[in-house]
């Protein structure tokens, strides 16, 4: 063989292993983007299974508690605007009795904790919108590394011959700007 057959030899070989590690890279980023996409989905359904919960489960211990500071208030109106002796015994039982609820759930419960529950509402909803701010950034870097390997010379020409399209980044919609509201 002439020296100028081994070196073209030598040079399609080089090309047609830079184009398989080209392809092969193309397909990793890929990948790596659709993976990155399915964390920012996790932590979306996780969003939807959390907050539900936790605004029930708050809405739950704060009514327990309304219920019976509601129940107070009402025997003692009741004693209060009692005439008879009967109408007083009568309201001074229900005072008893949603004392007597208040001291058990109290022992129950050293502290009553709407407003510890409120804040660990309140944690669980921002540590999750932080998860998926830092998901969507992730999958942006993703989407990123992609993109530049797709569109940067000599790689975007592989790119092309295989099919490979630059990818959207995650972008806000205009409804993000509104604040989430939650109400119990």
């Amino acid at each position: 063989m002439k020296k100028s057959t081994i070196v073209i030899l030598v040079v399609l070989v080089l090309i047609i292993l830079y184009g398989f590690t080209t392809y092969n890279r193309l397909v990793t980023l890929s990948v790596n983007a659709d993976t990155q996409w399915k964390q920012v989905e996790v932590n979306y359904q996780r969003r939807f299974d959390l907050i539900p919960n936790l605004v029930e489960s708050v809405k739950g211990i704060m009514t327990q508690e309304q219920a019976i500071f509601l129940a107070l208030a009402e025997a003692r109106t009741r004693y209060s605007g009692a005439v008879t002796a009967d109408e007083k015994a009568s309201a001074a039982a229900q005072v008893e009795g949603s004392l007597g609820r208040l001291l058990v759930v109290m022992e129950n419960y050293p502290e009553l904790r709407s407003a510890d529950t409120v804040q660990t509402l309140m944690s669980q909803l921002e540590g999750t919108e932080n998860r998926i701010s830092v998901e969507r950034i992730r999958f942006n870097e993703a989407v990123r590394n992609y993109n530049l390997k797709v569109m940067r010379v000599p790689s975007s020409i592989i790119a092309s011959i295989f099919g490979f399209d630059e990818r959207a980044y995650f972008e806000i919609t205009e409804s993000a700007d509104a604040v989430p509201q939650v109400k119990f």
